[in-house]
């Protein structure tokens, strides 16, 4: 199996000299979410070199494995991302949106025992949107390595009546991990799932946003 796109880079570039712009962005999506997540960076860059003209669309479109960062101020780790991105900074959570990281962080504890875990939040025309990463790596202590990134965002619009909202959840899973054994050698796999769905949800004091969006998330996870 291709462990990447440098393999066959003549057989590549000979195709897609017969594919218009959006078959070529399309093909190339495709292949990246069959790809190994963890040489993500190097097959995107391989990518790049093969069709200079999609770079603006890749680096936009394409999911990449979280990268954590850690804010001096709380002393707590933090997930970056184009959500909380702004020019050549990252602004953390923990400045603000701190229930709902509390919620999260919890919720990453309890079904990963361990990890990083980072709620943002922005306005939309109608409603708001929040996304919520959750990053595992696996340290190999038991002759297993590998890395969870979870990336879930939620688009909110409130009904009229202020006791109904509507979410809809997109949902990006990348994963891969690495095992060892005597005999069978070191097999690695991995890859990306990308699941939407939609869904009413009434609004009280004992269900809120935060609620709402935790138990969508967590039936996602669960399908996944």
């Amino acid at each position: 199996m291709c462990a990447g796109v440098g393999c066959d880079h003549a057989l590549l570039k000979r195709g897609w000299k017969w594919m218009n712009g959006e078959q070529q962005l399309d093909c190339t999506l495709d292949l990246m979410r069959h790809l190994l997540p963890q040489q993500i960076e190097k097959n995107l860059s391989d990518l790049i070199d093969l069709v200079p003209s999609l770079c603006e669309d890749l680096l936009s479109s394409g999911d990449q494995p979280l990268k954590i960062a850690h804010d001096k101020s709380v002393a707590k780790d933090y997930l970056l991302c184009d959500y909380n991105r702004d020019g050549d900074s990252y602004r953390s959570p923990w400045s603000n949106t701190i229930e709902a990281n509390n919620a999260f962080d919890q919720y990453r504890d309890l079904y990963f025992e361990g990890g990083v875990s980072s709620v943002y939040l922005w306005d939309l025309d109608h409603g708001f949107a929040v996304v919520i990463l959750i990053k595992k790596v696996g340290d190999g202590s038991k002759k297993i390595k590998g890395c969870w990134d979870s990336i879930h965002v939620v688009e909110v619009q409130e009904k009229f009546s202020g006791r109904m909202a509507h979410y809809k959840l997109t949902s990006t899973v990348m994963l891969w991990l690495q095992t060892t054994k005597t005999g069978s050698g070191t097999m690695n796999m991995g890859g990306s799932l990308t699941r939407q769905m939609e869904k009413d949800e009434t609004l009280s004091d004992t269900s809120p946003h935060v609620a709402n969006i935790g138990q969508l998330v967590e039936d996602m996870e669960n399908k996944i």
